[in-house]
C-alpha cells in the first residue's frame, strides 16, 4: 500500500523531473538533486528559476549550494503542532524528510488510540527526530532517540525545544545502534513502538561500519526482542536504491511474524504529492507491523 504525505502547509514539492526536485520550505524555495525524478520537468521551466538556493552535484562526489537570494542559516517549518528547524546542509539535505509526515500521522493515531497508559517508544537511526517529536507529542510516556551522530542528536534537541516538548521524557543517546540494541536486550527493556530509518551505509561514533544489505536482517532479528508483548507498532523506512519491497517483507516475515504470529505486516512506497501536476514523487519504501 502506498502512503502519501499530503497534510503539509509549510512544505510542498512544487515540481520534480530530470533528476531534480523543487520544494518550498515555508517561504524558501530550494532546488535539489533527486535520482528518483527520472521523468522530464514541466514545460513551465520558469518556476525553477525562482529557487533561492540550488544544490549542484560535483562529478567528484558531494556538491555545493548556489544561492541566488539571501537565505537564513536556518528557519522553521510547522507540521500541525510540531515545529522543526530547517537548514541547507553541505550534503543537499535540509534536516527533515517531509514524506515521513505520513508515518508521523500513523504514530500519532496508534499512540492516542492505545489502551496502554505507559507507552515506551524507541527511535533508531533517529536523525533530527521527526518521529521522536511525533511520538512524544502524541502522549508517549517515554521516547528513546538513538543516533550515531552527535550533531544530528543536538539538532533533534533543538526540535524538541521548538516543539515545546522540553518537559516530556525524551532520552537522547549518541551510540551505535547495534551496540545499543544488544545492551537493551541484556537489560530486559521493552518498547511498545519501534521506528527505524537505517541508512544504506554509515559509521558509528567509534567507526563501526553499517551496511544495510549485510546487517539489516540480524539487526531486525534483535530489535524484535525489544518489542513489548502489547506492542503497538514497528516501522522501518528505507531509501536504499535496489532494496526491494519484497526483500523487506521477507525479512519482516522471518523476524517479526516469527514472534507475533497474529500481527499484520504492511509494506509499500512512500511519497510526496507534486503540486504543479498530478504526479507523486517516490521517497523510498516502508514496512509496518501492528497487532
Amino acid at each position: 500500500m502506498d502512503i502519501i504525505a499530503k497534510n503539509w502547509t509549510d512544505y510542498e514539492c512544487i515540481d520534480a523531473g530530470d533528476n531534480e526536485k523543487l520544494d518550498r520550505w515555508h517561504n524558501v524555495i530550494l532546488r535539489r538533486p533527486d535520482p528518483t525524478a527520472i521523468w522530464p520537468k514541466t514545460d513551465n521551466t520558469k518556476i525553477w528559476e525562482n529557487a533561492a538556493g540550488h544544490y549542484h552535484r560535483s562529478s567528484k562526489g558531494g556538491g555545493k549550494w548556489e544561492f541566488k537570494q539571501k537565505v537564513p542559516e536556518y528557519w522553521t517549518v510547522n507540521y500541525k503542532k510540531l515545529t522543526f528547524k530547517v537548514s541547507p546542509t553541505g550534503f543537499k539535505h535540509t534536516g527533515l524528510f517531509p514524506e515521513q509526515a505520513a508515518n508521523w500521522d500513523y504514530i500519532d493515531e496508534k499512540i492516542k488510540s492505545a489502551k496502554t497508559e505507559q507507552i515506551r517508544i524507541l527511535n533508531l537511526f533517529a536523525y533530527t527526530g521527526g518521529a521522536t517529536m511525533a511520538a512524544s507529542a502524541a502522549g508517549a510516556s517515554e521516547v528513546v532517540h538513538v543516533d550515531a551522530s552527535k550533531g544530528m542528536v543536538n539538532w533533534a534537541k533543538e526540535n524538541m525545544r521548538l516543539s515545546k516538548l522540553d518537559d516530556n521524557k525524551i532520552r537522547f543517546i549518541v551510540d551505535d545502534v547495534n551496540k545499543f540494541v544488544e545492551r537493551e536486550i541484556r537489560r530486559g527493556r521493552t518498547y511498545h513502538g519501534i521506528i527505524m530509518d537505517p541508512p544504506s551505509y554509515g559509521r558509528g561514533p567509534n567507526n563501526e561500519i553499517w551496511q544495510i544489505e549485510e546487517l539489516l536482517y540480524p539487526l531486525i532479528n534483535n530489535v524484535v526482542k525489544l518489542l513489548d508483548d502489547q506492542a503497538l507498532f514497528f516501522i522501518i523506512n528505507s531509501y536504499t536504491t535496489g532494496f526491494s519491497l519484497m526483500a523487506l517483507k521477507n525479512i519482516m516475515r522471518l523476524t517479526i511474524s516469527k514472534r507475533f504470529s497474529k500481527g499484520k505486516i504492511t509494506t509499500g512506497s512512500i511519497g510526496l504529492p507534486i503540486t504543479n501536476r498530478e504526479l507523486i514523487l517516490p521517497c523510498g519504501i516502508y514496512g509496518r507491523f501492528e497487532l
